[in-house]
């Protein structure tokens, strides 16, 4: 079929592997899908119940073009409440999810060719959103040997006059490494040097499991120049609401809006009532999701710093585990393709989160132990890390 009728910019373009790995997960009727990062848990049946009542109650119609009201009011309470922040509510704006929350940030912020930094190993979407947008990204290198660290002299290098703003993610997708407070620091000083904005994508803020959370947006001086990107897909088992936030200076939230009355004109009625009562029950959903996704990411940590030719870095925060394969020989690809032909483990090759990210696969935490145990029994029986051969 004759592609003449599509835009230019999207002739060509190749499905993501998160996309493509959909596809992939069903031609076996075994397989261990660490693909996505799609909580396997169904959304707290209190929650979808009392979204329900809502919506017979009436909760069907547009809200405002801010979000609901009610909502909105226990976003800034829970901002209060658990990081003693407190933002102005001019500074919030309801969003179609987080990936819809960053779409805006960038289109209401960049002019045509600015520059936007981003940290390699990335969430795959990140340099496609900012092209969206008709930005530049900018890969800044981040290192395993480093702790996929911010190194300020680094991030300067990559500082040109047309760059706007930094993106952030911490904790990280795919790494699962969390920003010290001394490299948030060192980044905020750069950013207020060079006056930038930061994008702080915190949708995985439960999963940190070694200091507790803190959001960017506090430290002195950065709430005049920072949007932080809100998710209750992770947080809350919440993936197909497709409902997120974001906090920005009022200019910036205001310009936002007016950008999403011409996409989507608000987010979902019935997603953004499940959303508060997402944040009125988190004291009973939250902890309890929290330490079994611990479990599962230092389980599998476990099971692959006991693999020969695999390796990680002991994970600080979100869902999913980097593991090293360079002992292998083979690229991430060959490895990636391996695993799933001879042990039927689904996995990311590490270039999917960036060109330099060879040598990587990511694995999702979204099954259970059990299934972890079986997917790592499979692959310690592979030639490849020192089992006898297939038959």
């Amino acid at each position: 079929m004759s592609d003449r009728f599509v835009s230019s910019r999207y002739r060509g373009m190749a499905s993501t592997p998160m996309s493509s790995s959909v596809d992939r997960a069903t031609r076996f009727d075994d397989v261990v899908n660490f693909s996505l990062g799609d909580p396997d848990l169904t959304t707290d049946p209190r929650i979808i119940d009392a979204a329900a009542a809502d919506a017979h109650a009436g909760h069907t119609h547009y809200t405002d073009t801010f979000g609901d009201p009610e909502l909105r009011e226990e976003i800034l309470a829970f901002y209060r409440q658990e990081y003693g922040y407190q933002p102005d509510p001019r500074e919030l704006l309801v969003t179609t999810s987080g990936c819809h929350a960053m779409w805006l940030a960038l289109e209401s912020i960049l002019d045509d060719g600015d520059e936007v930094v981003i940290c390699e190993p990335y969430f795959t979407p990140y340099p496609h959103q900012i092209r969206l947008a008709r930005g530049v990204p900018v890969v800044l290198s981040t290192l395993e040997s480093e702790e996929f660290q911010v190194v300020p002299s680094r991030l300067e290098a990559v500082i040109t006059p047309r760059t706007r703003a930094i993106i952030l993610n911490t904790p990280a997708n795919p790494t699962g490494s969390c920003l010290s407070r001394a490299t948030k620091e060192a980044v905020a000083r750069i950013a207020a040097e060079h006056d930038l904005i930061v994008i702080a994508d915190e949708i995985y803020t439960l999963f940190s499991y070694g200091e507790e959370f803190e959001p960017f947006a506090m430290l002195p001086g950065m709430s005049e120049r920072t949007i932080t990107i809100g998710s209750f897909s992770k947080d809350f088992a919440m993936t197909g609401w497709r409902i997120g936030y974001v906090l920005a200076p009022p200019a910036v939230t205001m310009a936002m809006k007016d950008v999403n009355e011409n996409n989507v004109f608000t987010a979902p009625s019935i997603s953004q009532r499940a959303a508060l009562h997402a944040l009125r029950l988190r004291e009973q959903i939250q902890p309890p999701m929290r330490a079994l996704y611990r479990e599962r990411l230092m389980h599998a940590y476990q099971r692959v710093c006991d693999m020969p030719g695999m390796s990680a870095i002991e994970p600080k925060g979100s869902i999913y585990l980097w593991v090293n394969i360079t002992a292998t020989g083979l690229s991430s690809d060959q490895v990636a393709e391996r695993l799933f032909d001879e042990a039927h483990v689904l996995t990311i090759p590490g270039p999917a989160f960036g060109a330099g990210c060879e040598g990587y696969l990511r694995l999702a935490m979204t099954v259970g132990v059990e299934k972890i145990d079986e997917a790592f029994d499979r692959i310690a029986r592979m030639d490849l890390f020192g089992g006898s051969p297939q038959r």
